[in-house]
């Protein structure tokens, strides 16, 4: 435009200078300009609104670019490609193999035995960031075979397979198979996590772990330490005849086809507000222990309750737990009051100096435990050492000494070495 208007003034002093100026000339001209500029103006007023629509074209295809990136995040990548796939799957498992030397005052009882006790594989899964898979498959004593002949056959069992969802940053909600809510060693019981060969007792026989059920589970957890959980799931279905009528273990139903009849009914709380303590208790209801109403066992209330405290290499576990089984047959064989506790003290010592021992610990137990049948009545010191070449692998060695409370039982006293290896990954 600077151009035209500077021709424009060139031309007219040019036609100033002339001796006899052409008016009419002048005026076409000028109306010719007149005309360019305003061709120009329009050219301008064009190209700026092109310029706001590609402005706003930037814009939403910006806006587009954020959402896209946005619900990729989301789905974990993309959750397309075979690599976001294994980005967001996890395996992992455990381990043990165990010897036992038994020295029974009954000599018939004597014996010295190797097992792979068990081993497990975990599969899991993340869908996104709210929504993961959660699986624990397990075989036990190394193989399954047919046990007509009266023999150990092993079993391959599914402990886990439930999928939790994120309700928010401090609840959660899980639905499917899973380990109930209850002791120290039901849900964290891998071989490197706690001392002696064999698990305690009391966890065994009054606490039927490693317990698991079919059921669903709301949780929280909160910054000043508490947290909750409650369950409904399947329940025990306890033995009404035979050897093991009113026994805790042999009720265990393991999701096979299990019956629903009366449900069980399962809260936790939990505190670890102050470092290095863990204390929490679980009561469980369930309406009919046995799955079969006028059968002489009928409801039944779980109390347990246990605390571990840290300080250092010093650690000192200790668990209470009782059955309150109502019904007329329960109570006749006294077995209506079922309960037992221990206490483990151990010491860890971090040992580098010794180069492949990474550490060091040594405990002693002391169990009380009351069950149904005779030979789950008995008072059992242990100690022993763990070695741990690295976090994830230990060697076990340990000394029981058993004593029953019941003269008919007493032939069953026994000392016991055993030898034990174990892992995870």
């Amino acid at each position: 435009m600077k151009t035209t208007i500077t021709a424009l003034v060139l031309t007219l002093c040019m036609s100033a200078s002339a001796a006899e100026p052409d008016l009419q000339t002048l005026y076409e001209l000028i109306k010719q300009q007149g005309e360019q500029i305003a061709d120009l103006q329009r050219q301008l007023a064009e190209t700026q609104g092109e310029v706001a629509e590609t402005r706003d074209e930037v814009k939403e295809t910006g806006m587009q670019l954020a959402s896209t990136v946005e619900y990729i995040e989301e789905q974990g990548d993309g959750g397309s490609s075979a690599s976001s796939w294994a980005d967001r799957t996890s395996v992992g498992g455990y381990g043990e193999v165990h010897y036992n030397d038994i020295d029974a005052d009954d000599s018939s009882r004597d014996f010295k035995e190797t097992d792979i006790h068990r081993y497990v594989l975990f599969v899991n899964h993340e869908f996104n960031d709210r929504v993961r898979f959660f699986s624990e498959v397990e075989i036990e004593h190394g193989l399954v075979k047919d046990t007509s002949d009266g023999s150990n056959g092993g079993e391959v069992e599914i402990e886990q397979a439930y999928i939790e969802l994120d309700l928010n940053d401090n609840h959660q909600a899980k639905a499917g198979l899973f380990l109930t809510p209850v002791g120290i060693l039901n849900e964290t019981h891998e071989p490197p996590t706690f001392y002696g060969v064999e698990r305690n007792d009391v966890e065994n026989v009054i606490l039927p772990s490693t317990w698991w059920e079919n059921g669903a589970m709301l949780s929280g957890q909160y910054e000043n330490g508490f947290s909750w959980d409650f369950a409904v799931t399947s329940g025990l279905e306890v033995p009404t005849s035979g050897s093991s009528l009113g026994r805790i273990r042999s009720g265990r139903q393991k999701s096979s086809n299990a019956s629903a009849e009366d449900l069980a009914y399962t809260a936790r709380i939990g505190y670890s507000g102050i470092p290095g303590l863990q204390l929490s208790a679980t009561f469980q209801h369930q309406t009919d222990i046995s799955q079969m109403s006028g059968d002489g066992i009928d409801e039944a209330d779980l109390i347990t309750a246990h605390a571990i405290y840290n300080n250092g290499g010093f650690q000192l576990r200790a668990l209470w737990a009782e059955w309150d089984i109502d019904g007329t047959l329960i109570e006749a064989l006294g077995g209506d009051d079922q309960s037992g506790w221990y206490v483990e003290p151990s010491y860890r010592f971090n040992t580098p100096e010794l180069g492949l021992l990474q550490s060091i610990g040594i405990y002693t137990r002391f169990e009380d435990v009351e069950g149904i049948r005779s030979q789950d009545q008995f008072e059992q010191w242990e100690f022993g050492f763990n070695f741990w070449p690295t976090d994830n692998v230990v060697f076990k060695i340990d000394y029981r000494d058993r004593e029953h409370d019941l003269a008919s039982a007493s032939g069953r006293d026994f000392k016991a070495i055993d030898l034990g290896v174990g892992f995870q990954f």
